[in-house]
């Protein structure tokens, strides 16, 4: 994400975002109204293995990120004329948050899974718009602080993105036995 802030207009960026934040929703929807089931029924898979598999792929991605830096996680993306697609998933839609989506939709009404979910988006959004905006008007007086800046903290998040991704692992497995 760090990769599309940087280099990505604005006012196309929080088309994107926007965007990419409507897809994820009705994804996260479905996944808190067929919770495990999904996984169980239809794809004849258990949720423990979704776990295992997505914390493998955190793994890959926190990896890559700590010790290649923010823009080599563009890479993984896809192409620019998709950027709707390319922040819904993975940023948005990941195994981490699929997972929340099956665990709010156990544990609350659909109606309550819905409005967490819609503000959750919400808050996410506007913080990655002020984000955004707050890049752009800071980089030319403080360009070399403010890329430091954006690298020790993409750094930081992706070490939170390895330890998220061995607690899933760990989950799935202790669930497995």
């Amino acid at each position: 994400m760090i990769g599309l802030i940087r280099h990505t207009e604005t006012k196309v960026f929080n088309k994107a975002l926007i965007q990419g934040s409507l897809i994820a929703y009705v994804v996260f929807l479905l996944f808190a109204l067929g919770g495990e089931a999904i996984f169980n029924k239809y794809l004849n898979v258990r949720f423990e293995s979704f776990l295992i598999f997505g914390g493998l792929i955190f793994l890959v991605i926190g990896y890559r990120f700590v010790f290649q830096g923010a823009d080599t996680i563009g890479e993984m993306r896809g192409a620019p004329e998709h950027l709707a697609g390319t922040i819904a998933m993975p940023f948005m839609i990941g195994p981490g948050t699929i997972s929340a989506a099956v665990v709010t939709g156990m544990h609350m009404s659909i109606l309550e899974a819905a409005a967490i979910i819609a503000l959750v988006l919400l808050l996410t959004c506007s913080i990655l718009i002020l984000m955004k905006f707050s890049h752009d008007h800071l980089r030319y007086k403080h360009a070399k602080y403010i890329d430091r800046y954006f690298d020790i903290v993409g750094r930081l998040a992706a070490l939170i993105i390895g330890t998220i991704a061995v607690d899933m692992i760990v989950t799935g497995v202790l669930r497995l036995i």
